[in-house]
């Protein structure tokens, strides 16, 4: 693994952020003390809820962790396609008996404002999804002594990564759960993903700065692919939603495994952009008809999503999984860090052992 990054965690693990409720101090302090490198996700949440959650993550660790932010999105929904949208789901607010929500409810997350956060009270990384940051966002963090990393999904967004001077790039592959974090939300991005294994080849020789692989990856085996493959450590997401300490809602946990949802789909039914999601009646519903319109999409079925965990409904929730979601496993998050070095460590063993034939 990269000087860069054992210095931070002894296991090429990254717990993934996961925006939503499921990424809690709990979990990325579970995941930390094992050795690996939890994270907090930011997004969603106010500033203040940022900090919050930061001070209690301080309060149960004293490792390194990190905090992921979602870049400032432009202006390129149509507005008269999120009408029409609404008015497909007017159905959903009834049978849930809420209202939909406000397309126009902001579109930046609090970005500036949970950067100042980060910048007065430093954390060791911070991390970006849906786009690089400015140069100058970058420096300043660097000049507080925090790592940033950003994730790219083409060969392309990996270069403009490393021409931005961030640290790290975490290569997404389309198998990944949650969303994608494409650079620019385009129609081609609607399921033409590049594999894993293929992307970190491709990436890993187009840029000089680690790599972290991220994207379906589920047991100690694969992690010994990616590495293989040039990644320095892979960041699991979809693993850790099973884990004790995750926030995710308890249906998400079941649904995981469960002979009801065997299988995910890249949809924009929820959030107006490319997320990969357990396959329900929502998504099966809504998905062909939602128009690329983050975050608009977003806003407008935030209450039918919070309706439908009240009601216990997992036909209504966004249950973001990778491709590997039957390979959970219900664990404490700390021992799933074990059992997954374990794995990694006899595929490596494997792996010399056959060389050596």
């Amino acid at each position: 693994m990269s000087s860069v990054l054992t210095d931070l965690f002894p296991h090429p693990i990254v717990q993934a952020p996961m925006a939503g409720g499921v990424s809690v101090p709990q979990l990325a302090a579970a995941v930390s003390d094992a050795g690996g490198l939890g994270f907090l996700a930011a997004g969603y949440k106010t500033a203040d809820g940022m900090y919050q959650e930061i001070k209690q993550l301080r309060g149960l660790t004293s490792r390194p962790f990190g905090v992921n932010l979602f870049l400032p999105q432009p202006e390129t929904a149509d507005p008269a396609a999120v009408d029409v949208y609404a008015h497909q789901l007017a159905g959903e607010a009834s049978w849930y008996e809420t209202e939909l929500g406000d397309p126009d409810s902001g579109r930046d997350d609090g970005y500036d404002a949970k950067l100042a956060v980060l910048l007065d009270n430093p954390v060791p990384v911070v991390s970006f999804h849906f786009g690089v940051p400015a140069r100058e966002v970058i420096d300043s963090l660097h000049r507080v002594g925090t790592l940033t990393f950003v994730t790219a999904t083409t060969a392309e967004e990996a270069r403009a990564v490393e021409r931005a001077g961030a640290d790290v790039v975490i290569a997404q592959g389309v198998e990944a759960g949650g969303h994608q974090g494409t650079h620019r939300d385009l129609p081609e991005t609607d399921g033409g993903g590049i594999g894993l294994l293929s992307l970190v080849a491709q990436v890993r020789e187009s840029v000089g700065i680690p790599v972290v692989a991220a994207g379906g990856i589920m047991r100690g085996a694969q992690i010994a692919a990616v590495c293989a493959a040039g990644a320095s450590a892979a960041q699991l997401g979809t693993a850790f939603v099973a884990a004790h300490e995750s926030g995710a809602h308890a249906l998400h946990k079941q649904a995981l495994t469960s002979p009801l949802h065997p299988r995910t789909e890249l949809t924009r039914a929820f959030t107006g952009r490319p997320a990969r999601a357990l396959v329900n009646r929502f998504l099966r519903e809504h998905g062909p008809y939602a128009p690329a319109a983050y975050p608009e999409v977003h806003h407008l079925t935030a209450p039918l999503r919070k309706a439908a965990a009240k009601a216990g409904d997992a036909q209504g929730l966004a249950m973001w999984a990778g491709q590997g979601h039957r390979l959970a496993r219900e664990l404490p998050a700390g021992q799933l860090v074990e059992v997954l070095m374990a794995e990694l460590a006899a595929a490596r063993t494997a792996l010399s052992a056959g060389g050596a034939r």
